[in-house]
């Protein structure tokens, strides 16, 4: 499996691109996110390819997300 380093212009540009990401793979497997990370990290998945960077993507959706909105209530 070969990494990519994409840039983006800010934290929201990458939020939404991983946002866009998460959906493709709900609609493929009939789930949310938490639902899979739930499944997932109490090993009820396998560790195919799809999961394994699912869970990749759904974490670092996450911290982003903590990221922007702790920067909001910063600035507020």
């Amino acid at each position: 499996m070969r990494k990519e380093k994409i840039e983006f212009d800010s934290p929201v540009d990458a939020l939404v691109s991983i946002a866009k990401r998460l959906c493709i793979y709900e609609n493929k497997y009939r789930m949310t996110s938490e639902e899979f990370s739930n499944k997932y990290f109490n090993g009820k998945l396998d560790d195919s390819v799809d999961f394994v960077e699912w869970a990749n993507d759904y974490q670092h959706f996450i911290a982003l997300r903590q990221d922007i909105e702790g920067q909001l209530r910063n600035v507020a």
